[in-house]
């Protein structure tokens, strides 16, 4: 049975295989990750409203936490409430338009993530490199104009490789062996040509993966040299600790999603893929409010205030 991209495609049904096989693990699996989610949600909220409310935090550098806050909400959002509609409805179909529209908000909301770690970098790259330029450098103008730029390219960047997935043609192998419509997964199952969907999905990992990695890797050896520069342990201490939260931030998401790629290469089909994604689609935006929150005086205060506000 061989299906026409905007023929028959629209009646067709992926099956997401998720996680565990046995139905025992369903209900603890559905715990777990509702638990996530939420905990996910609420933080974030919680940071996007301690730096609207909070007039300390009125900075460049927690305007794009915001941001990256919002960004990390929509990201879960993305494919945890389909995962625990199919474990509860005990169905794993989503139909091909919700396919297509899942991978659009995934590689959105990556891709925006992407480069808002690559602007915090800059930011941070302009407050110890050249500290007395600051406010004139990051002004209000060029914060809003950079993640204008990061949504407009993330966006089009998406449209892109949705669109593309609308010229393939799938046939009977539907089984994706992930909790959500991953790209490359869903690539893989078209039985027509993908080689300039395979070229696309290469150049634009190299370039909107890479060019963000490389700007946030310069800007850290910019910052590492010029701390190396102050010659009191204090100063040292003092400029490094207001990069530790996005240093850490960085590794975790970096690490998590290029580990899961290069297992993903070793091993194409298998479910431990599913389960190393959950690390960079689940617990990174989860862990991320965390790792600011925890480290950071500003947003602790902040959070404080806020409570004995609303009491």
């Amino acid at each position: 049975m061989h299906m026409e991209p905007g023929n028959d495609s629209q009646c067709l049904e992926f099956l997401l295989l998720g996680f565990a096989e046995d139905p025992e693990l369903q209900p603890l699996i559905f715990g777990l990750f509702l638990s996530m989610y939420l905990v996910t949600v609420l933080w974030n909220l919680l940071i996007i409203l301690a730096t609207i409310s909070d007039s300390h935090l009125h900075t460049p550098m927690y305007f794009f936490l915001s941001n990256l806050s919002f960004v990390d909400i929509c990201f879960t959002s993305t494919t945890i409430p389909k995962m625990l509609v199919n474990i509860q409805t005990q169905s794993k179909a989503i139909t091909y338009a919700g396919c297509i529209t899942q991978i659009h908000f995934f590689v959105l909301f990556v891709g925006l993530d992407d480069f808002l770690l690559a602007v915090m970098a800059y930011d941070r790259y302009v407050a110890i490199c050249l500290p007395l330029h600051y406010m004139v450098i990051m002004n209000c103008r060029l914060c809003g104009l950079l993640v204008l730029v990061s949504w407009v390219v993330s966006f089009l960047h998406a449209l892109l490789q949705s669109l593309m997935m609308l010229w393939l043609s799938f046939c009977t192998d539907l089984e994706i062996p992930h909790f959500f419509c991953e790209l490359n997964q869903v690539v893989q199952r078209a039985c027509s040509d993908t080689f300039l969907n395979d070229l696309v999905i290469y150049i634009s990992a190299v370039l909107l993966g890479g060019g963000p990695l490389t700007g946030i890797l310069y800007s850290y050896c910019k910052i590492v040299s010029s701390i190396h520069a102050i010659s009191s342990a204090q100063g040292k201490y003092k400029a490094f600790s207001t990069c530790a939260s996005h240093l850490s931030m960085v590794s975790l998401f970096y690490g998590t999603s290029l580990g899961v790629y290069l297992s993903s290469a070793v091993a194409p089909n298998s479910h431990s893929i599913a389960t190393a994604s959950v690390m960079y689609t689940v617990v990174t935006p989860m862990l991320n409010p965390f790792i600011y929150s925890l480290r950071n005086k500003d947003i602790k205060s902040a959070l404080r205030r806020l409570y004995e506000r609303e009491r």
